[in-house]
């Protein structure tokens, strides 16, 4: 019997964001989300439960020590990527 897998559900802000990286840092991202889809609190991810106001739920993870990405569960097994960016992202909200 085989688990299944989450589905990954980029937004708009997670891809335009995800464009500016490098090509390294673009196949880590890939790599990483290859590791959510089958269990999204695997150790390397190093995921961490974050609170920014309005939204619930939020949870950060590393690609590598520099790329951090954010994301959510929503109903069931899809998870919402929410955005991407250098450790410092977080900043924005």
């Amino acid at each position: 019997m085989e688990d299944k897998q989450y589905e990954v559900v980029p937004t708009k802000t997670f891809l335009k964001e995800l464009a500016k990286l490098s090509d390294v840092n673009k196949k880590q991202v890939t790599k990483a989300i290859d590791i959510l889809k089958v269990d999204p609190f695997y150790p390397s991810l190093r995921v961490k439960k974050i609170i920014i106001r309005g939204q619930p739920d939020l949870y950060e993870a590393s690609v590598n020590m520099d790329i951090r990405f954010f994301w959510q569960f929503d109903e069931g097994k899809i998870i919402i990527l929410a955005d991407i960016g250098h450790h410092d992202v977080l900043r924005k909200y």
